[in-house]
Order: C-alpha cells, then structure tokens, then sequence
C-alpha cells in the first residue's frame, strides 16, 4: 500500500511462501487489534453468552486480515515475477508492501506502463477473488454469506440458512468483510495506492506524466476528506487527508521553484 519499508525489528515474524521471502512487523499484530477491537466487540456483544469471548473473536479477526492482507501482496508478488522480477513481502501497520529486489523486468529494461497497471491491479484483484471464493463456498453449502456493500446489493449472496456456528460466522464475516473493503480501498485513483498507480501508469499510456496523476490524486483526496468526514468517517477522512497533503508536496518537489 505504502512505499517505504519499515525497519527490521527482533520481534518480526519470517518465513517463505512459494519461494517469496515474508517479514511481518510486529507493528502489524497491534495495527490489527486496534482496527478489529470494534469488529469484535461487537459480535460479543451480539452473541452474548453464545459468543466465544471477546479475546478469541480478536484473534480470529487478526488471522483472517493476515491471511486477507498476505494473499494481497502475494497477488503483486506473483505479478511481479510474471514480469521477470522477484519480490519480498512485508507486512506493517499501514497494511503491506510487495518490494521488487530489482527495477528491472526481464531481459533488462524497465517495466512497462501494462506491466506497472497489471502488478498494481493484482494485489486487489487477488484479495477480492478470495473473499468471492469463500462466499461461494458458503452459499454451496446452503447458507447465507454475511457481506458488506456493495455485495450486499447482490441479495442472493444472502439467501439461504443462517449459519448457526458463531465461530464460524464470525470467521466468514472477518475475512470477507477487510477482503473486499481493503480491495475497494486501494482501487482509489490516490497515490500510492493501487489504484493510485493504475492511474499514473494509464496516464502515462496516454502520454500524461507523474505531475498529472498527483493532481488527479489532490482532487480525488480533497473530495473524499468532504465525504468521510461528512458521514462520519474521521479515520478515512484522515487517510485521504494525509495522502493529499503528501502527493501535493509532491508536486511541489517534482516542479521545483521558479524563478
């Protein structure tokens, strides 16, 4: 999502997946129980003297964004590779980050403007297809899916028995509900994020430079700060501000003074 790597720490979690090298901070874990503490207190609160108890609910929320937000960047990673690039993951508070270990593609050249779009469209499109494969899932087993907007728009996702597992429920809502709300996310035409990056590499097809995209992703930050804070949503509000701020400064840096 974000651009600069955090530092290594004693406390990180490796690993290999399918040959690419995986770092998760251990800012990650704490990212994840401050942004799942409301998700799962309220399915206690919901449940009651059903409920598995509000600990196991933060836990179960934490597994399922890491495996949500992992398959993510193993989407750009495998994207990266299919252009003759190899990447590491790394998993941090802002989310995750596939790092290519070269900047260039196979046979030496630079990626192209295809390339770049199809990398930076893999990491949501993996995401989102990994929520749609466990709805399937449930829905093949007769039940209804818990899903967010704008799936809920689809009622026949919600058709059928109600899951009658809390565990199980609570699983199946804790990950599609970050699988396809994180995916929508990065699709905003903002950068860095993914959707950031499909643009500037669209722009770029057509003969545009990185000083439009960054005003493209001025205009769309300032547009969604009025939305979210107008409906209440000061942390989306304050993301999109941050990354306004940010792309604007870019542009000044980019431009340079004039004299």
């Amino acid at each position: 999502m974000f651009l600069q790597e955090p530092g290594h720490s004693p406390y990180d979690l490796h690993f290999r997946l399918i040959g690419f090298p995986v770092r998760v901070h251990w800012s990650f874990w704490g990212a994840a129980a401050i942004f799942g503490f409301g998700f799962a207190q309220g399915l206690d609160d919901r449940f009651r003297e059903d409920s598995p108890g509000f600990v196991t609910l933060l836990l179960l929320w934490a597994a399922c964004v890491f495996v949500s937000i992992l398959i993510h960047e193993m989407g750009h990673a495998l994207a990266f590779r299919q252009s003759g690039m190899e990447s590491s993951i790394v998993l941090y508070f802002l989310g995750g980050l596939a790092v290519p270990r070269s900047s260039y593609a196979a046979g030496g050249g630079y990626l192209s403007p295809k390339q770049s779009m199809w990398i930076a469209a893999a990491g949501p499109v993996a995401q989102f297809a990994s929520a749609l494969v466990l709805i399937a899932a449930v829905r093949a087993a007769g039940y209804g899916a818990p899903v967010p907007w704008p799936l809920s728009e689809v009622s026949w996702l919600s058709q059928g028995n109600p899951i009658d597992s809390v565990v199980l429920l609570s699983l199946v809502a804790m990950y599609v509900y970050p699988s396809v709300l994180w995916a929508l996310l990065n699709l905003v035409p903002v950068w860095p994020l993914d959707g950031g990056r499909m643009m500037s590499a669209f722009l770029q097809m057509r003969g545009g430079n990185m000083i439009q995209a960054l005003w493209v992703s001025v205009i769309t930050s300032a547009l969604l700060v009025f939305y979210a804070f107008a409906n209440g949503q000061q942390y989306l509000g304050f993301l999109f501000l941050i990354l306004g701020v940010n792309n604007f400064q870019a542009i000044q840096q980019i431009s340079g003074p004039r004299y």
